[in-house]
């Protein structure tokens, strides 16, 4: 039972009581009875009216509850004639203006957040205090090819993917530890600044993910950065070589000088040295050649008769090897824009490499010399003329990027190569950049090695 029931019930007691006792002397004194009855009826009417005054404030407590069970936070409370209740409802309304004001004010963020992050390039990936994915934006769910992602852990969700790319990304991802960022490289050639972060929710940190793809101008900024570097490392050493080379060849006049049993070992050993003079001279070369590479000048080309070229200067000695190099497709193209010196040097550089892996598996005993079914190079030229586009791939047998991670292709001297530097691919990947051309490398299903390259149509 209410309070209120219980006050009321009170008085209706009490009134009842001294009512029964004044008619009981109703028959003695009937005057007075009238008097007794006419005061307890203003007794209880005065009763019933204080207990409604003094029990307002609780009728107003419980309005304002069911205000904030229903979250009816514009509602407000009308006032009444007693003042210090008004002051009561006063507060009551404050509370609720502020509350209004402050769900408004956390709605209008929360559709700006929603906003912002559906607009942004960044993908991010916000998880709850299970690992479990409680947010990813579109950025994040096309870079992942995932979606209906709420409630999973991204774990189980890349695992699932039956793609190398979302194993790789899975792999990546997984590996951060909190505070951390790393550079991922994909099969395309793309890189991504990935980070995992914290914040606190209710006094609980929580974790997100933020995966940025490098633009130009980091690119840029980065590639500055190892220009410097090398451009200082080329000065060194070619001074350094430039006067070593010239004081060996000053010593070989010596070589009349000293006694005939040691003068042919003074010549090998100088003649040694000068060699390896010369081949460190050549390796800043290389450095050297993709810092100084000059800007495309673009002109219309055919690009087959280009790989006619590659082919013939690589044929002989894929013969000598035992490896079939052939056309396994070739359409009739329109002209490209291209620079023809830096796009053959860029084709020799990759069907280079294409043949250098054929043959370091033929030397690893893994296939066998001469069978076309096990060893070759094959190139593969398609024309799309619905999207005007020219897609060439090269395509080798040696599978040898089937455990390379694929965030280590095209990183800046990273090679599979005994020897290598790791400036072809860098190289390459410039090229075809300055070009405007996709590109991706990568290992197909049946193990090969696939280098596809796209490139507009000159109009």
């Amino acid at each position: 039972m209410s309070l209120r029931r219980r006050l009321l019930a009170y008085l209706l007691v009490v009134h009842t009581v001294f009512l029964a006792l004044a008619f009981h002397s109703y028959l003695a004194e009937p005057l007075l009875l009238v008097c007794i009855e006419a005061g307890l009826l203003l007794s209880l009417t005065l009763g019933i009216y204080l207990v409604k005054t003094a029990l307002q404030p609780l009728e107003f407590a419980h309005q304002f509850h069911e205000l904030l069970q229903d979250e009816n936070y514009a509602a407000r409370l009308r006032s009444g004639s007693n003042t210090e209740v008004n002051q009561l409802v006063q507060l009551f309304n404050h509370m609720l203006e502020a509350l209004y004001l402050e769900r408004l004010k956390l709605g209008e963020q929360r559709g700006f957040l929603d906003r912002l992050l559906e607009a942004t390039p960044t993908a991010v990936v916000v998880f709850d205090f299970d690992q479990h994915i409680s947010l990813m934006n579109a950025s994040a769910q096309r870079l992942l090819g995932l979606s209906d992602v709420e409630g999973h852990s991204l774990q189980q969700l890349l695992n699932n993917s039956q793609t190398p790319q979302g194993i790789a990304w899975a792999v990546t991802l997984d590996s951060l530890a909190v505070g951390e960022t790393t550079v991922y490289s994909d099969i395309e050639g793309r890189r991504y600044r990935c980070q995992k972060n914290q914040f606190i929710d209710r006094g609980f940190r929580r974790d997100f993910l933020l995966v940025d793809e490098i633009t130009a101008e980091l690119a840029s900024s980065e590639k500055a950065t190892y220009e410097k570097l090398i451009r200082v490392l080329a000065h060194e050493v070619n001074n350094t070589v430039a006067a070593t080379g010239s004081v060996l060849e000053s010593l070989l006049f010596y070589t009349s000088q000293l006694a005939s049993e040691d003068s042919a070992d003074f010549c090998t050993a100088i003649t040694a040295v000068k060699k390896r003079n010369g081949n460190l001279g050549e390796f800043i070369e290389r450095f050297t050649r993709v810092v100084k590479m000059p800007e495309p000048e673009l002109k219309p080309h055919d690009l087959a008769a280009m790989l006619d070229g590659v082919m013939y200067l690589y044929r002989q000695q894929c013969s000598e090897l035992g490896i079939s190099f052939t056309w396994i497709q070739r359409n009739q193209l329109p002209a490209l824009m291209l620079d023809a010196h830096l796009m053959e040097q860029a084709l020799l550089n990759i069907v280079k490499n294409a043949i250098e892996a054929v043959e370091a598996a033929i030397r690893a005993g893994s296939v066998l010399a001469g069978q076309p079914e096990q060893t070759y190079v094959h190139i593969a030229l398609s024309h799309d003329a619905v999207a005007q586009t020219v897609q060439l791939s090269i395509i080798d047998s040696a599978g040898l990027l089937a455990d390379v991670p694929h965030g280590q292709l095209f990183t800046p001297f990273f090679t599979t190569k005994k020897g290598g530097q790791g400036i072809g691919l860098m190289f390459v990947r410039e090229v075809l950049n300055r070009h405007g051309f996709s590109h991706k490398l990568s290992s197909n299903q049946k193990g090969q090695t696939c280098f596809d390259i796209v490139m507009a149509v000159a109009r």
